[in-house]
């Protein structure tokens, strides 16, 4: 499980080094794709496979699916850790998530989120002055 808050530097290749409590998680492997805003997600290997397998039911006749099929697997990028727990956020990924010399790292259960620290600061506001809505429909989901 992914839990917590991290702040860590990009270095000059866009190498980002993961914590050290999400590393064992992500020895087989991550994908990282883009977010549904201008963030990143790194799924384990196993939780992009499982997620792969739902897209790989839904209709290819479905604008929707296909549309959605394009940006996850569009934006996807295979990685591993290197031994220093670093791993390659590619060019395109950077600039899709304005990421520059610093990147915020949040654990969100089965998967990580990588923002750059203007955006996440701005969607942490946002989020908060929203709370009652997002409350009331996370009661509506059963939660």
């Amino acid at each position: 499980m992914f839990l917590g808050q991290y702040s860590h530097s990009l270095d000059a290749k866009g190498r980002i080094t993961i914590p050290a409590r999400f590393r064992e998680e992500l020895n087989a492997g991550l994908v990282i794709t883009r977010g549904y805003s201008a963030y990143l997600i790194a799924y384990p290997e196993e939780e992009w496979i499982k997620l792969a397998e739902k897209i790989a039911d839904v209709p290819k006749t479905s604008h929707m699916a296909r549309s959605y099929g394009r940006f996850v697997f569009g934006g996807a990028f295979e990685a591993t850790l290197d031994s220093a727990g670093r791993v390659l956020i590619p060019p395109f990924l950077r600039r899709y998530a304005h990421l520059d010399q610093e990147a915020i790292i949040v654990g969100v259960n089965t998967y990580i989120e990588i923002w750059g620290p203007e955006i996440w600061h701005q969607t942490l506001d946002s989020d908060a002055e929203n709370m009652d809505a997002i409350l009331t429909e996370m009661a509506r989901m059963g939660v």
